[in-house]
C-alpha cells in the first residue's frame, strides 16, 4: 500500500469513527460567571456567508466536560487569570530606551483597550498589511517604547494578549472582512477549506463536516477563537490563537505556517469572521 492511500485510509477512518460516535454540545444559552456578575451568550446567528452551512455559531464552551466548564465560570477558578494578572504588571512596567510603559500612552488598560480583542485581526493604520493584536502589541513596544518585540508565543506575549482581550469580556466579535481585508479574508477561506499533511485534513473537516461528533476522546467544537487566548488544560498554560493553528496543522501531519505568519493572520481573520455576534470570553479554559 503507497503512503498516498493508507494516509487516505487513515484519513477515511477517521472521518467514519467521528461520524459514528454520537454527541452533542450541551444545552446553554450562556455562560454566567462569578454568580452572575458577568454572562456571556453561547450561540449567535451564523453570518450570511454560513446559513447555509451551520444554522448558527456555537462557543468552543459548550463542547467541554463539565469540570472545565466550571473552570471558566468562576474567575477565582480559572487558571488563566494568574497569566492576565501578569499581563496587566506589565501594562504599567517601563521598559525600552523611551522610559514608557503601555499605560504612558493608553492609560488604564480598562477603557483604552476595551472592545480591542473584538475586533481582531484589522488592517494597520498604513492599510497595506493585516495585523493580528500580537503586532499591534510588538508595533507600540518597538516605535514608542522603544523596547525589543516580544516572541509571537512568548510569555510576556501571552501575559499581554490576555490582560488585553479580558478588558473584551462580553463585547461581540466584529471584524472587518470588506476593503482592504478583502483579500486577506479570502485567502484565509481558502486555507480553512485546502487539505494538509499525510492524512490531507481541512479546518472544514473537524469544526464544520464533523462539528458535535466525538473523534476518540475529544469532542469536536466549531473551532471558534472568541475565546482566545486561552488557558488549555493538555498544555498547562495560555495559548495563542495561532499556536493552536499551528497544533491543528500538525495534527494532519503536515509541516506548518509559522505564528505571525501571513498565512496565520489570513486564516485568524477567517476563522474570527465565522464566530461573528459571539462574545469576547477574555481568557477561556479548554482541554
Amino acid at each position: 500500500m503507497t503512503s498516498r492511500i493508507a494516509a487516505a485510509a487513515l484519513a477515511a477512518a477517521l472521518a467514519a469513527a467521528a461520524g459514528m460516535a454520537g454527541a452533542d454540545p450541551i444545552d446553554a444559552p450562556e455562560i454566567v460567571i462569578n454568580d452572575g456578575e458577568v454572562t456571556l451568550p453561547t450561540r449567535a446567528p451564523a453570518p450570511d456567508f454560513l446559513k447555509d452551512t451551520l444554522p448558527e455559531v456555537l462557543s468552543g464552551w459548550l463542547f467541554r466536560d463539565e469540570d472545565t466548564r466550571a473552570m471558566e465560570m468562576d474567575d477565582f477558578e480559572n487558571p488563566g487569570m494568574v497569566f492576565a494578572d501578569q499581563g496587566l504588571d506589565a501594562w504599567s512596567a517601563v521598559e525600552g530606551t523611551e522610559g514608557k510603559s503601555c499605560a504612558s500612552c493608553h492609560n488604564g488598560i480598562e477603557d483604552s483597550m476595551k472592545g480591542v480583542r473584538a475586533h481582531m485581526p484589522k488592517m494597520n493604520e498604513a492599510g497595506d498589511d493585516l495585523w493580528s493584536l500580537e503586532n499591534f502589541v510588538n508595533d507600540c513596544r518597538v516605535n514608542r517604547m522603544g523596547a525589543e518585540e516580544w516572541g509571537w508565543n512568548s510569555p510576556e506575549m501571552k501575559n499581554m494578549t490576555s490582560a488585553i482581550s479580558l478588558q473584551s469580556r462580553g463585547e461581540p466579535v466584529k471584524v472587518a472582512i470588506d476593503g482592504p481585508a478583502a483579500e486577506w479574508w479570502e485567502k484565509g477561506k481558502d486555507i480553512y477549506y485546502t487539505r494538509y499533511g499525510q492524512l490531507e485534513l481541512g479546518c472544514f473537516n473537524c469544526h464544520e463536516q464533523y462539528a458535535g461528533k466525538m473523534i476518540r476522546a475529544d469532542h469536536l467544537s466549531q473551532g471558534q477563537i472568541n475565546g482566545f487566548p486561552t488557558y488549555r488544560l493538555k498544555d498547562a498554560g495560555i495559548v495563542s490563537i495561532h499556536q493552536r493553528f499551528a497544533g491543528c496543522v500538525r495534527d494532519t501531519r503536515a509541516e506548518t505556517f509559522k505564528a505571525g505568519s501571513p498565512e496565520f493572520r489570513a486564516l485568524e481573520l477567517y476563522v474570527a469572521s465565522r464566530g461573528a455576534g459571539l462574545p469576547v470570553e477574555g481568557v477561556s479554559v479548554r482541554h
